[in-house]
């Protein structure tokens, strides 16, 4: 079984270039007014709406700080703040925002986890 989370979105086609050639996302499914992604293995997507679903994190995961490091760099622009360490969930991290104002986190584990499937 799989899942895809959807947005409205009222800027789709700016918001979509966002997380291809910010995040190296794929487009995965083009529809009529909806457009699904695919990074590793999470699916998320933008339809064409009046108004924009800000709610909620889209939280990309990278194998270690290193990787959280390196997108901060192509990210710097719309980070909130530098990546830094947060003890209580052992994870190294930072926040950003989509062109439309979403919370966007780039996260690496501390803890070993197993791998994603």
């Amino acid at each position: 079984m799989s899942g895809i989370v959807f947005f409205a979105s009222e800027v789709r086609a700016e918001t979509v270039s966002f997380y291809v050639d910010r995040f190296g996302a794929d487009v995965w499914l083009e529809q009529t007014d909806c457009t699904v992604l695919q990074y590793d293995n999470m699916r998320f997507g933008f339809c064409e709406r009046e108004s924009a679903d800000t709610d909620g994190i889209l939280t990309f995961v990278t194998d270690d700080r290193d990787g959280v490091d390196a997108l901060y760099d192509d990210l710097a622009d719309c980070a909130c703040d530098p990546p830094e360490a947060n003890p209580r969930y052992d994870i190294y991290h930072f926040f950003a925002e989509d062109p439309e104002g979403r919370a966007v986190e780039v996260q690496s584990f501390d803890s070993v986890t197993e791998p994603v499937r």
